[in-house]
């Protein structure tokens, strides 16, 4: 492969990693001035035991949002938040159901998206071996 290529793989790969981690990291934080709203959100949709999924889902888009933004641990941390987006796209973005004050359109559209999260996550956890820069080169 050419040298230019390779430069324009490893580049292309970083800066999707990183954007996914960032997709992660920054509405984790978001949860946290609004928690008491996302919680009622969640139980608007009939998220059981959202008191305790809720911290945990925090937790995960902060930690994991994080490792794939440095480099540690790619392909764990890709599929972890992949089982999380589909959990989130199940549970919160269910269009098929109606709920007050939500817009069936805009759920479905939250849906897709997340399911394009979800391949990319998926591509990135098969290739975790693909040159790339990262913090970590043993993970």
């Amino acid at each position: 492969m050419d040298k230019n290529w390779k430069i324009l793989e490893k580049t292309c790969f970083t800066i999707g990693r990183v954007l996914l981690g960032l997709y992660f990291f920054i509405p984790g934080i978001s949860k946290i001035p609004t928690y008491a709203g996302t919680t009622e959100y969640m139980l608007i949709h009939n998220i059981p035991m959202a008191s305790i999924l809720l911290p945990i889902t925090i937790v995960l888009q902060l930690v994991l949002g994080t490792t794939l933004i440095i480099g540690y641990r790619i392909k764990e941390s890709a599929l972890i938040l992949a089982v999380l987006t589909i959990f989130i796209n199940i549970g919160v973005h269910d269009f098929w159901n109606e709920y007050p004050n939500t817009d069936a359109a805009h759920e479905t559209q939250n849906f897709v998206k997340n399911l394009g999260i979800f391949a990319g996550l998926l591509v990135i956890s098969a290739a975790h071996k693909v040159n790339q820069w990262k913090l970590f080169n043993k993970f």
